[in-house]
């Protein structure tokens, strides 16, 4: 029997949408998490502030990490980072700082 989950927005807030791109703000407190989301286009992240971050994959996730459960890693403001369609996880601010990033989901 399937778990029943319920899906969040990708980020914390979406800033704008059209029939080409979906573009999001994802801010977290330190210790903050978001909803657990899924990730049905592919996306870019543009990493604005923060210090470290982390996320938390469900058994069935896909995208560019498949079978990894937890990853972690450091915040560099101004880095830019494509990732694929398929992840479902819960993003995990595991640092001193506030996170602030854009997400553009690119749509087909």
């Amino acid at each position: 029997m399937t778990e029943e989950r319920t899906f969040g927005g990708i980020a914390t807030k979406l800033l704008m949408e059209n029939d080409r791109v979906r573009v999001w703000e994802m801010r977290l407190q330190p210790g903050e998490e978001s909803s657990l989301h899924r990730h049905d286009l592919d996306y870019i992240m543009i990493q604005v502030s923060g210090d470290k971050m982390a996320a938390r994959f469900e058994p069935d996730s896909g995208g560019e990490w498949p079978g990894i459960d937890y990853i972690e890693g450091e915040i560099a403001p101004g880095n830019v980072l494509y990732a694929k369609r398929g992840g479902i996880e819960t993003a995990v601010n595991v640092g001193s700082e506030e996170f602030y990033e854009i997400v553009v989901e690119l749509k087909d």
